[in-house]
């Protein structure tokens, strides 16, 4: 049984963890750059739709997570919270954030937003309460073709990235930064924010999905 403690401290690396994630991403979307897949995919619904970008990732969350039926994938508390929560963060940081017009200063938002968005997915998966609907989709398109995850990821974030760029979004530099990076940072941040074992005292990264989510 989990103490309250631990649970505790799961719930807090997990809702910092979602929170941070979106405000790397309203970084990223900030600096103009270019924004990660999904992003990219978020950015050009939400030109299209007229939509906020945050409204479009809870939308676009929701929408993944329905396609876990048909892969008979269980949502945890992480999975439900990543869809709304990542969305109002995003928004929110916008908001507040801002107008970044010179490269002096939209520069240091694209590296600051690729690095937090690392330390953010280090601390959420860490916590254990279950991957992100995309995060999902792509293990569970894996365990039902049994190709592998390298491949999965690489079709899913090619076919965000080239939708999400004919509707509009955003591709630079950032993005190219961000494919290369996210990789090692997130297994970085995950050992980092790795829990320890109640019942051992060991430090523990969670199942084999998380490892799975950071292969690249």
């Amino acid at each position: 049984m989990s103490t309250p403690g631990h649970i505790g401290r799961r719930l807090l690396q997990l809702y910092v963890g979602l929170t941070l994630y979106g405000v790397s991403s309203a970084l990223l979307v900030a600096s103009g750059l270019g924004l990660e897949p999904w992003g990219v995919l978020h950015q050009g619904l939400a030109r299209r739709t007229g939509l906020s970008i945050g409204e479009v990732a809870i939308i676009v969350g929701a929408a993944v997570l329905l396609l876990w039926i048909p892969l008979r994938l269980r949502p945890g508390l992480g999975t439900v919270s990543n869809v709304f929560l990542i969305g109002l963060s995003l928004d929110a940081t916008l908001a507040l954030l801002p107008a970044a017009h010179s490269l002096l200063a939209r520069v240091p938002l694209m590296f600051a937003g690729i690095l937090l968005n690392g330390l953010a997915t280090g601390l959420y998966i860490a916590a254990r309460f279950g991957p992100g609907p995309r995060d999902g989709l792509m293990t569970g398109l894996h365990q039902r073709t049994g190709r592998s995850i390298r491949l999965m990821r690489t079709v899913i974030e090619v076919s965000v990235v080239v939708t999400g760029f004919v509707l509009g979004g955003t591709i630079g530099v950032g993005t190219v930064l961000y494919a290369l990076s996210i990789g090692p940072l997130a297994q970085f941040f995950l050992r980092v924010f790795a829990l320890p074992s109640e019942s051992s005292g060991r430090i523990v990264a969670g199942r084999t999905p998380g490892r799975a989510i950071l292969r690249r």
